[in-house]
């Protein structure tokens, strides 16, 4: 057995009742709430991850050669669903799944230094309304959502609001009172980094805009085309007429974008480029969304999975935690929390992997601000993602670390599709962020041992953390330094989870302090090693060929 960062996780779920608050009861995982503070979110390029209908794989007449990994690679919306009936997603301990955006990209191709490149990243929007043909059709994002929480899983799309996509020989530009083609933004200041483009040829949407416009006449004709004119502009009046919003250019993609909550149920959005745009349109893109989930909520009792709220996490480039509830511009700054989010991508996070000296050192920081500072909110954390050139782990040596920090640490945890396979970020004749996307690596899934191992140390560790509400939205609190043992708790009215962590410990025979969170006698079962073991006076000894134990209450 090779040696690993390893982990021993005691693991209970107990219920007091206030008559009896010396009893522990086992909890089901029925009656578990569910609380995105502490989700795995499992975060997967639709492009990327698995083709399950070759038939749409090409779509308005996209045959250009684009450059490698430029291009549709046939991945869909069927393909996931697809892993989803396989139980890919369960084995692993995911309870939500972020997709690239779906929705109806350029038609054609934009040169740049890398090559041709088109919209495969859903990034580069033509038409908010319609999804793209080479992701799937609306019939299959209602057999996703409704797999996908049949599963337990929520499913989170990606709101593109800031820009369209590039210009090219058959994608116009919007007209000027919708969009600016420049300057392009230098981040010096507040202005410099939301009135402007984020690169060349990327239109801006001007979502400052006070002065009402008219559909596009390239939209308009598109619709006509389609034979959906009449009810496109039908659904707007009736929005605008419901809201009293006035017909900006914001308010139109807003209504386009919670269109897909009220229709299809979707559970949240992550919000893309959110600090290059004013601040209060996201705070009413948020009214708006939770309007559509109500609606859908109350037109389908039957497929509510639980009261949970909207969930909306921001991308707010280069946020770090340790920033708190804030993000500095230089001349301004802004509380995002304040403007409709739920959580906000953590970009410290993989830093902080790196270099705090110790695991302490790493949980104690996350525990400490996000049960003071942001309480009720949370942070998604990530090692890699589509647009990180330099994430924790480039070269997939530390997979199994990986795992350990990303998995063990309070807040929301995003697996970045082939986090849990060691899929290759560094891919021979490709260029820039186009290594960060490859496609999934089944095939070696399948068939090599060692993407095998490191899957299982995911897998046991995901679904542990699925499983107990304590790793992720707990409280944190140092046991003993040497062996080095912690515990979580959480705690919301009768529902009560603990857990109690070791890392570093030696293979073979060890002995813990586990606090108090067992009682005397209580019988343990190791699912690594499937041993049982018995707290005797607060220690519990274990004796297995593995570095690592996960124990929880026998019969859970």
């Amino acid at each position: 057995m090779k040696k690993y960062l390893f982990v021993l996780l005691l693991i209970v779920s107990i219920s007091c009742s206030p008559k009896k608050q010396d009893k522990i009861l086992t909890i089901n995982n029925a009656e578990k709430p569910f609380l995105w503070e502490g989700a795995n979110i499992y975060f997967l390029l639709t492009d990327r991850f698995n083709n399950g209908d070759v038939s749409n794989d090409l779509n308005f007449n996209r045959i250009r050669v684009a450059a490698n990994l430029r291009g549709f690679e046939g991945g869909d919306i069927k393909g996931i669903t697809q892993k989803i009936e396989e139980g890919y997603f369960n084995n692993l301990g995911i309870n939500a799944i972020w997709l690239t955006p779906i929705v109806e990209q350029i038609h054609g191709s934009v040169d740049e230094g890398t090559g041709v490149t088109f919209g495969y990243h859903g990034y580069w929007t033509k038409d908010w309304t319609s999804l793209d043909p080479n992701f799937g059709s609306e019939e299959a994002l209602k057999n996703l959502v409704e797999v996908a929480h049949k599963n337990g899983i929520r499913i989170v799309l990606d709101a593109v609001i800031n820009h369209t996509g590039p210009v090219t020989n058959i994608d116009p530009v919007w007209p000027e009172d919708w969009v600016r083609t420049g300057p392009q933004c230098d981040y010096q200041t507040y202005e410099s980094t939301t009135a402007c483009t984020l690169v060349k040829n990327l239109p801006d949407v001007k979502t400052e805009s006070n002065s009402t416009v008219e559909i596009p006449m390239q939209l308009a004709e598109k619709w006509k085309n389609e034979g959906r004119y009449e009810q496109e502009m039908n659904e707007l009046g009736e929005f605008f007429k419901r809201t009293g919003y006035p017909r900006l250019p914001k308010y139109y993609i807003i209504k386009w974008l919670t269109d897909y909550i009220a229709e299809f149920g979707i559970d949240g959005y992550r919000a893309d480029t959110v600090k290059h745009m004013e601040e209060n349109v996201w705070g009413e893109f948020k009214i708006e969304c939770d309007y559509a989930f109500d609606y859908w909520k109350k037109n389908n009792p039957a497929k509510v999975l639980d009261s949970t709220n909207f969930y909306l996490v921001g991308e707010v480039y280069n946020y770090n935690i340790s920033s708190g509830k804030f993000f500095d511009f230089g001349d301004k700054k802004v509380n995002y929390f304040e403007n409709g989010f739920n959580s906000l991508i953590n970009f410290e996070f993989k830093w902080n992997a790196a270099q705090l000296t110790s695991y302490e050192a790493l949980f104690s920081k996350y525990d400490s601000i996000l049960q003071n500072d942001l309480k009720g909110f949370g942070v998604l954390n990530y090692i890699s993602s589509h647009d990180d050139s330099a994430p924790f782990d480039k070269e997939r040596t530390k997979t199994f670390e990986s795992a350990t920090k990303l998995l063990l640490c309070p807040g929301t945890a995003q697996i970045y599709y082939g986090d849990e396979s060691a899929r290759s970020l560094t891919i021979e004749g490709t260029s820039g962020d186009a290594n960060l996307r490859s496609n999934m690596n089944w095939n070696e899934i399948a068939n090599r041992l060692q993407t095998k191992e490191i899957l299982t140390h995911w897998q046991k560790l995901g679904k542990f953390r699925n499983n107990h509400l304590a790793v992720g939205a707990g409280i944190h609190k140092m046991i003993s330094k040497n062996p080095y043992v912690f515990q979580r708790t959480y705690s919301n009215g009768d529902f009560k989870d603990a857990v109690v962590v070791g890392l570093d410990l030696n293979e073979g025979e060890k002995q813990l302090n586990v606090g108090n969170v067992f009682v005397e006698g209580t019988i343990l079962i190791d699912a690594y090693s499937n041993t049982e073991v018995t707290v005797n006076k607060g220690m519990v000894n274990l004796n297995t060929p593995f570095s690592i134990a996960l124990l929880e209450m026998k019969n859970q």
